[in-house]
């Protein structure tokens, strides 16, 4: 058996998979193919992710034949567990006929016994029905039992449920009442295994809202700065809507503004303690939403990075969410977030962004090491032919 150090040689380091179609760099490190051009198709400059030697010009990437030789072992040892299992069905298959045989000879046996007793119905008639009754009266006194021990957990929950009014109250989190009375007309009488499945349900969402909440006590009022805004943004008149109009005003190139890329910041700084914002992002295929430093590069090329002195996640081709750290993390979300929550906690080095309607934390940076002040950082990203006109509006939060 290969060592794990030995395993890890087969393995690219930036997909963490298996390498396919290996292919080494000129400082003799391997990556699939796909992941190292993808990797530099998106990078300002051309460096080995591992040992982040620079190179002046795109490398000529060479087949690794000793490493595809590896891979084709793999795919051997693969096709031999895909055969055993083939077997393994076939067993099953056996094993079901088998089964079906049995019940057939239960049936007949059934049938057997049914004739003989329906020969003796009309005698025991009566004794029958006796016991049926008595059955009965047992199951009705069990279900009284448990309908008085369901009423004391009742009462004991109602006496815990001050906070769960006051949430269910909020015009925010009508749609939890919504699904908690789905749950009671659409399942089937409750049984104490379902009961206690839904309380934890429960407060498990209760326990996400109650967290959206601490974070939204440190909301800030936070305006668009026109004076770092592309030439190509149009921002409202209150400071709080910014989308990309596809056509270059004549404005001055002072140093605060973004020259190159449709990127406008916030007007408020922060250097300290903790503050949260909600962006509405609602109808749109692509944008970038997150924190910036001050001295993030206003003129040149800028790549989403916190080692680029930006914290953010962004929308691409309307399904693909990303959380733009080193390296980028694809994000599976549950649902599309219509309006998103940032949260920043300065001293603590975090950055977290919430999706508001469904209480769920999105993704968090950690372990930030911030020593500049922070700006809020939006880009509504090209109009693309209007595909992509809807405006990122900075909302207001309501906490209740």
């Amino acid at each position: 058996m290969c060592s794990l150090a030995s395993h890890n040689q087969f393995l690219c380091s930036i997909c963490l998979d298996v390498l396919t179609d290996p292919v080494s760099t000129p400082c003799g490190h391997n990556f699939c193919k796909n992941c190292i051009t993808d990797h530099w198709n998106i990078s300002d400059r051309c460096q080995c992710p591992l040992c982040n030697e620079a190179f002046t010009t795109r490398p000529d990437l060479r087949v690794n034949t000793l490493f595809s030789e590896m891979l084709g072992k793999t795919e051997a040892e693969i096709q031999q567990m895909i055969q055993k299992r083939r077997l393994k069905i076939q067993e099953v298959k056996h094993s079901v006929n088998l089964s079906e045989e049995d019940a057939d000879r239960e049936i007949a046996e059934g049938v057997q016994v049914f004739t003989s007793l329906k020969e003796s119905v009309e005698r025991g008639l009566n004794e029958l029905i006796n016991t049926i009754k008595e059955k009965q009266k047992t199951t009705e006194k069990q279900a009284e039992a448990f309908i008085r021990e369901l009423e004391q957990e009742i009462s004991e929950l109602m006496k815990r449920s001050t906070e769960v009014e006051q949430v269910l109250r909020s015009e925010d989190h009508l749609h939890l009442l919504q699904s908690v009375q789905s749950l009671n007309i659409q399942q089937p009488p409750p049984t104490k295994d379902w009961t206690e499945a839904s309380v934890v349900q429960l407060e498990e969402t209760l326990s996400r809202m109650s967290e959206l909440k601490r974070v939204q006590q440190y909301a800030v009022d936070v305006t668009l700065d026109p004076d770092t805004a592309h030439p190509k943004l149009i921002l409202s008149d209150d400071g709080k809507r910014v989308n990309d109009s596809d056509v270059m005003k004549n404005l001055p190139d002072n140093p605060e503004r973004f020259s190159r890329y449709c990127i406008v910041l916030g007007k408020q700084s922060f250097s300290s303690g903790r503050f949260y914002f909600e962006v509405k992002v609602k109808g749109k295929t692509n944008w970038d939403l997150g924190v910036a430093r001050e001295s993030i590069d206003r003129k040149g090329r800028i790549t989403t990075s916190p080692k680029y002195g930006n914290w953010t996640i962004v929308l691409r081709n309307k399904t693909e969410y990303i959380a733009a750290a080193d390296p980028q993390v694809r994000l599976y979300l549950k649902s599309r977030p219509q309006k998103v929550g940032v949260f920043v906690d300065y001293e603590e080095g975090l950055v977290s962004f919430y999706d508001i309607d469904a209480a769920a934390l999105i993704y968090s940076f950690t372990g930030c090491s911030f020593t500049e002040k922070l700006f809020p950082y939006f880009c509504p990203c090209n109009n693309d032919g209007g595909k992509n006109s809807a405006p990122l509006i900075i909302s207001p939060v309501r906490v209740n």
